[in-house]
């Protein structure tokens, strides 16, 4: 019994890091280090928190290209790069936070929340307009 259950969490662990390792590409400039491994659990749980703060059933899961070596941290959100000038787990979290975010905002739903906003807007009126 113990060895089939170390066999299921064995099974998920890899298919979870198989899965998030196809998410995320790595471009080393330079004499870069990094871990495989680290890179894939932070993917992973930053992909998770996104789908935690919005109530979402489906987590994000967005290609993620990482370049390390690069001249300034910045994110290419038209690319899905993130570009770090050298290997930070929190800054790879906010960036894939950023990229989770925009994968799960559609446009449908930025249409959607943009016209119940407006709606909302035309259906309050100021108590000073009702006194003319």
């Amino acid at each position: 019994m113990k060895s089939l259950l170390t066999m299921a969490v064995l099974s998920v662990t890899l298919a979870t890091a198989c899965y998030a390792q196809d998410a995320v590409s790595i471009t080393g400039k330079g004499k870069q280090k990094w871990s495989q491994s680290e890179i894939n659990r932070v993917y992973l749980s930053a992909c998770s928190a996104v789908q935690r703060e919005f109530y979402s059933h489906t987590a994000p899961r967005p290609t993620v290209a990482l370049i390390l070596g690069a001249d300034k941290n910045v994110i290419d959100y038209d690319k899905k790069t993130i570009l770090l000038r050298q290997w930070d787990r929190y800054l790879f979290a906010q960036g894939v936070v950023l990229l989770a975010f925009e994968d799960l905002l559609t446009p449908e739903r930025r249409l959607g929340m943009a016209t119940r906003a407006v709606n909302l807007a035309d259906a309050s009126v100021d108590v000073r307009e009702l006194r003319k």
